[in-house]
């Protein structure tokens, strides 16, 4: 990774993400996260302040050091225990069987090898654990695609390798056979990035 990715780029996803109304759809989403948990695309820990009381520990996974560096502050005020990883989600070395719940918000949009990322959330769930995400991705308005595909080779170089035009149910859909999603335009974000994908996924058990 480069001096954009390390020293600038985590600055401005911390401010970008920490929008009020992205933090009310993070609140909603990990109401019910519960048990032995993972988050994939830890970034700056904005997750931290909406997991339920019950979750005392959370082991987190990020490739990026940079984000991390600017999450210790959040790690430390929480009441939460981060055991953090740096790494990518592609090849995680956990057991198989090991989380009640995987959680992942604004980071499948950037993830090189997503199809394999979700194989391995799948591998690490418990039998009917679940897996929670928030995400942005492909919008239903052929319209709006047009230009969400136009732009995606741009917004990979200055978003490190976020997509625009990623179809998010499908992907979930092609890993987990029971899903549960919300597609919609996040309030008051433009439409090219702001179709919103929110949903759980849960492993037969």
């Amino acid at each position: 990774m480069g001096f954009y990715s390390e020293k600038i780029l985590p600055y401005l996803l911390d401010w970008s993400l920490s929008d009020p109304k992205i933090a009310a759809y993070r609140r909603s989403l990990l109401a019910e996260v519960q048990g032995e948990v993972l988050e994939i695309g830890f970034g700056t820990g904005l997750n931290l302040a909406y997991y339920p009381e019950q979750v005392e520990k959370v082991i987190t996974v990020d490739p990026n050091p940079g984000v991390h560096a600017l999450a210790q502050k959040r790690i430390q005020s929480s009441p939460i225990t981060v055991e953090h990883r740096l790494l990518g989600s592609e090849h995680l070395p956990m057991a198989d069987h090991s989380f009640d719940s995987v959680v992942s918000t604004f980071t499948l949009c950037s993830i090189p090898g997503v199809e394999q990322a979700l194989q391995e959330i799948h591998r690490v769930l418990k039998p009917g654990g679940r897996f929670f995400f928030v995400e942005h991705g492909l919008s239903k308005e052929p319209n709006i695609q047009v230009w969400q595909n136009r732009l995606t080779p741009l917004q990979k170089i200055i978003a490190d390798g976020c997509h625009f035009n990623r179809n998010i149910r499908q992907l979930v859909e092609n890993q987990f056979s029971t899903v549960t999603i919300e597609e919609f335009y996040g309030e008051g974000l433009p439409k090219l990035a702001g179709y919103l994908y929110r949903g759980i996924a849960t492993k037969a058990a």
